[in-house]
């Protein structure tokens, strides 16, 4: 792909991507985090990063699989 192209992407598109962006981030900073017990803390922040990484693979394939109008 050219770095010239562009893609339109649809509003509801941007707010999954961004959703997931925030699950990952959020996990991050629960596993950094020192206010939840270290077990709970691990337990939700790996499961938020695992779950916003899993989703981001299909959203991405979707978002650049899409062929564009010449």
């Amino acid at each position: 792909m050219n770095i010239s192209q562009q893609k339109a992407v649809p509003l509801w598109e941007l707010g999954l991507i961004a959703a997931t962006r925030g699950a990952i981030g959020f996990g991050v900073g629960l596993l950094m985090a020192d206010r939840l017990r270290a077990k709970q803390r691990r337990t939700l922040g790996w499961s938020l990063f695992l779950t916003g990484l899993a989703s981001t693979i299909p959203i991405a394939l979707h978002v650049f699989g899409k062929n564009t109008p010449q």
